[in-house]
């Protein structure tokens, strides 16, 4: 597990989602929103998350609701401006989730020299948004062919609310994704953001593979010492926002108060 320290300076980081807001052609996108409103949150969002100390931070278009499996191009462009303004002011490791399109991930990486990406990279699942098809062989072909041997991918292992369309069980599906594609580590998903992961599942996955399995969803300033004592780390976005909401944004009280509950509990290992 010892990237993870590396790159964090921690172990069991905590890595924070900053939401970005909806871009232009987005149908949550409103009237009167602009590309340099969505700056500006983004840079009141990361001030709160970073000085609230987390451990790193991963860049989203949580809000370009329903996703592409093909973004638009304004989606990685706009994301690029947005990192692009705040570069200066990131102060930890950060990360990209170009929801849910792995390929636009891999180059945005690459133009705006992120660290490590979160998505779905193997796998076909159904759902609410039709049948998704991953193509593994061709995202980590052009990881290669960008020269990001350096770039951390962490593999989404179950799809929220989607299922997967062959019947097998997480360990099992982790055990061939390592065999298969070397991830660096994955992310255990409850049924939407903010909702639960289920814990057995991160049990059961972390005994029988060796790389890093995360909590994905679900964590909050009252269950993050018993997830971390399971897990190797935390993604959390909604129990970040004001009053816990997912379509609010950032909350440093709450952030200080979750991260307070990580630090007594590293304080205690």
């Amino acid at each position: 597990m010892s990237w993870l320290r590396d790159m964090f300076g921690a172990d069991k980081p905590i890595i924070a989602l900053l939401h970005l807001n909806a871009f232009p052609g987005d149908p949550l996108f409103k009237r009167g929103d602009s590309m340099k409103k969505t700056v500006e949150d983004a840079r009141r969002d990361l001030r709160a998350l970073q000085d609230g100390g987390v451990d790193g931070v991963l860049f989203s278009n949580e809000f370009s609701l329903p996703y592409q499996q093909k973004i638009d191009y304004i989606g990685p462009a706009a994301m690029a401006r947005v990192i692009g303004e705040l570069m200066d002011e990131i102060r930890v490791p950060f990360g990209i989730d170009c929801e849910a399109d792995p390929l636009a991930a891999i180059d945005l990486a690459a133009a705006v020299d992120a660290d490590f990406i979160r998505g779905l990279f193997t796998g076909v699942y159904a759902g609410d948004d039709g049948i998704v098809n991953s193509d593994p062989a061709t995202v980590l072909r052009r990881k290669k062919a960008l020269g990001l041997d350096d770039l951390r991918m962490l593999y989404f292992l179950n799809n929220e609310s989607d299922r997967y369309m062959v019947d097998r069980d997480l360990p099992a599906i982790a055990e061939s994704t390592v065999f298969d594609c070397h991830p660096d580590g994955f992310l255990i998903m409850g049924e939407y953001a903010g909702q639960d992961a289920d814990s057995s599942l991160i049990t059961q996955v972390r005994t029988c593979v060796d790389v890093p399995v995360l909590c994905g969803t679900g964590c909050n300033a009252q269950n993050i010492k018993s997830k971390l004592d399971i897990s190797d780390g935390a993604t959390v976005g909604t129990a970040f926002k004001v009053d816990g909401k997912f379509e609010n944004h950032v909350d440093y009280e709450r952030v200080r108060a979750f991260m307070e509950q990580v630090f007594e509990y590293r304080a205690c290992k």
